[in-house]
């Protein structure tokens, strides 16, 4: 017996959502933000009541789209009253997603705001299932503030003085920059990873691209940005993303990222 809600929402209070048996009906199709679709099969009416009553309760029942049959379909104990736990408030923190029960086996994706998030609400529904229920969490935290953070750098360099980890004029003007975006990042940690060119010995290189990720956060520092709220690493030459073999690709490799910490 499998179950699947599904929402591909737009944001967390618009979701579209669909729960549906695989083994007895056909996939759903895709719902439209805002809609609340409802699709599968349950053994008897007083179920199908007592799940859209839940649904039309978190959503409202202009939301509600009901696809629900009847048909001679075994659930598992209590299923009942587990679906009623499942359908609860934490929906509404996840987008794009979907959960499926599986039998016993409950998968959870989609997006969330941030990490703290991702694990709280995987602890909530274990807690809230039987022991012999498994939780498999799949929720990835979303890519919103990732961008935020790309589109502040736009694929600019930032520069220090050549073989130093000192920040120059330039590199600290796009820095004030990335300190206005990471102060709308809430609640979330940021890795700052400084890479190198392939000039050099490898070991000078990952110590120089570690000092130059410690001097970003430093100058953040003075900026506001916490300094717990940014970890640093140093790749040195050992991910690059253009040919070492020419001054423009060499220059490319030098550069210092930001990430969300997921």
């Amino acid at each position: 017996m499998r179950q699947r809600i599904i929402w591909p929402a737009v944001m967390p209070a618009l979701l579209s959502t669909s729960i549906y048996c695989a083994a007895q009906t056909p996939a759903p199709a895709t719902p439209r933000p805002g809609q609340v679709l409802v699709n599968g099969s349950v053994p008897d009416e007083a179920s199908k009541a007592a799940m859209l009553a839940r649904v039309r309760e978190l959503y409202g029942a202009d939301r509600v789209v009901d696809q629900v049959s009847i048909a001679p379909v075994s659930l598992p104990p209590n299923w009942n009253s587990y679906v009623q736990k499942l359908i609860g408030p934490n929906l509404k923190l996840i987008s794009k997603g979907e959960i499926k029960i599986d039998g016993t086996n409950v998968t959870l994706r989609g997006e969330v705001a941030n990490e703290a998030q991702r694990q709280q609400i995987a602890s909530d529904f274990a807690t809230s299932l039987n022991p012999s229920y498994t939780v498999n969490n799949g929720l990835r935290v979303s890519a919103a503030e990732q961008n935020l953070l790309d589109e502040t750098l736009a694929k600019r360099i930032i520069e220090f003085e050549s073989g130093k980890a000192t920040l120059t004029d330039s590199g600290k003007g796009i820095l004030d920059e990335m300190a206005a975006a990471l102060r709308k990042v809430k609640g979330k940690k940021v890795e700052v990873i400084g890479h190198t060119d392939n000039v050099g010995l490898r070991d000078s290189n990952l110590a120089l691209s570690h000092a130059r990720a410690q001097a970003v956060r430093s100058y953040l520092a003075d900026k506001g940005i916490p300094q717990d709220m940014v970890m640093v690493s140093g790749q040195g030459p050992d991910r690059p993303v253009a040919e070492n073999s020419s001054a423009d690709g060499r220059a490319r490799n030098r550069r210092i990222e930001f990430r969300i910490a997921q």
